[in-house]
């Protein structure tokens, strides 16, 4: 079985890119905010639970049916039970998806000890039962794995490696750490470098990609179709058209403050605000702004001050005070790490 084709890019004869799924994050709502800045070549939604009585979730199934950012959309699901992957695959195909994607390489404890998403990295066998029953049932369209370089160590990454080649899967995003690192240590960019040369299909490097100058990087280094990037677009939205603007020797265009400012406020104006609890609210803002405000200031007394808020009054007269006081004032081209 050769290779099915992948959904055309925003400009040819660029790598692609795509925003990585992440659980309670890349929404509808949030793959609509990101198409304000810039959207990437490829969403994939959140993860549908899949189980022997699992139904396809309504809030996720939204970013699909009712996605009009006018990118395609992967379909991702985790699970290890053959039957009702298959079952759930063969549903995702009656909707306008760009692929179905399978999750193996989520590292929260919680998932991977029901030997789902990174937990499937332990069993190589089961692995190649998955991808061979998914294989079989989702044709016409693309079958896509995301997954890291092993659970705890890299024993099964070149076995695994040849279980993507022997079930022609079509494209492969692959995160440089394993499941225990989590989002610790550096990431091991070899490695991804030497599943381009062994896979027979398009890779996306991922893992830390936090500016354009680190997509270039990362691409040079591993020679990788693409690059996938999660964390660091919830802190900048503009990272996409950042790395296409470099990717084209173009100049980086500054983004001022004030617009870091606007961004902030489409994050607060959430859909369902009116059934969030304002503390809750808070909260969820505050997630986005632990990435965004690495971008602020190399002090990090944005940071600093927008912890210790407690309010929304307090914490908007924060953002106001610092993003609006300087019109001159830009947004780093990459985050400030260490602070």
């Amino acid at each position: 079985m050769s290779q099915v084709l992948l959904p055309q890019t925003l400009q040819k004869n660029l790598p692609l890119t795509a925003l990585a799924p992440m659980q309670d994050v890349t929404n509808l709502w949030f793959m609509k905010v990101i198409a304000q800045y810039g959207s990437p070549d490829y969403f994939f939604t959140e993860y549908f639970r899949v189980n022997e009585t699992s139904r396809l979730n309504r809030t996720i199934l939204s970013s699909i049916t009712e996605n009009d950012t006018g990118r395609p959309v992967f379909a991702q699901m985790i699970g290890e039970s053959i039957p009702d992957l298959v079952r759930t695959a063969k549903e995702l195909c009656t909707y306008n998806i760009a692929g179905v994607d399978l999750n193996m390489g989520c590292p929260a404890p919680r998932i991977y000890r029901k030997n789902v998403g990174g937990g499937l990295l332990r069993e190589p066998e089961k692995v190649d039962k998955i991808l061979g029953e998914l294989r079989q049932a989702v044709t016409g369209i693309p079958l896509t794995v995301k997954m890291r370089v092993g659970f705890e160590n890299t024993d099964t990454f070149y076995e695994i490696l040849d279980i993507i080649n022997r079930h022609n899967i079509d494209l492969l995003s692959l995160h440089g750490r394993t499941v225990k690192d989590m989002y610790h240590g550096a990431v091991n960019y070899d490695l991804i470098a030497d599943a381009v040369k062994r896979v027979d299909c398009p890779v996306l490097a991922n893992g830390n990609i936090h500016s354009a100058t680190t997509a270039l990087e990362v691409l040079e280094k591993t020679r990788a179709a693409g690059v996938m990037v999660g964390r660091w677009a919830i802190g900048n939205p503009w990272i996409f058209n950042q790395i296409r603007q470099a990717l084209r020797s173009e100049p980086i265009t500054p983004v001022p403050l004030v617009e870091v400012r606007n961004y902030i406020e489409r994050l607060w104006q959430t859909p369902n605000k009116d059934n969030f609890p304002v503390q809750s609210r808070l909260g969820y803002l505050k997630m986005f702004l632990n990435y965004i405000a690495l971008l602020v200031d190399a002090e990090g007394h944005f940071l600093r001050l927008m912890r210790k808020t407690s309010t929304e009054v307090e914490l908007f007269n924060l953002c106001d005070s610092v993003l609006l006081s300087d019109s001159t004032k830009t947004f780093a081209l990459a985050p400030y790490l260490g602070l």
